[in-house]
């Protein structure tokens, strides 16, 4: 098995395609990739912090109540029990990680 992690990922339109890159007792790193128009619906990690990674793209990020555009490459912290989530706003697929450490109970 060589080292690289990252999957090939090529969503429709409206598609939400995610993949687990690494999964080990105390961290979870799954890469998303949301077609033209998709979105992961906001969501929340009460004992877990997340960070998204924006490989490609232009995401929409949801945090709490309020939205912001991230291109890539960005970083976004969601502190533990913060509803977070992202859209596609854009006509190119976004990809993005998701890092959750610990892991959700």
């Amino acid at each position: 098995m060589g080292l690289d992690r990252y999957p090939d990922l090529d969503p429709d339109e409206g598609e939400v395609i995610s993949e687990e890159l690494v999964a080990e007792d105390d961290v979870l790193v799954k890469a998303f990739a949301l077609g033209p128009g998709a979105e992961l619906a906001a969501h929340e990690h009460g004992d877990s912090t997340n960070v998204f990674h924006v490989l490609e793209g232009v995401v929409t990020v949801l945090q709490g109540d309020s939205e912001e555009e991230v291109a890539a490459p960005g970083v976004v912290l969601h502190e533990r029990g913060v509803a977070h989530g992202a859209r596609n706003d854009t006509d190119d697929t976004v990809v993005f990680t998701a890092s959750l450490c610990p892991l959700p109970s």
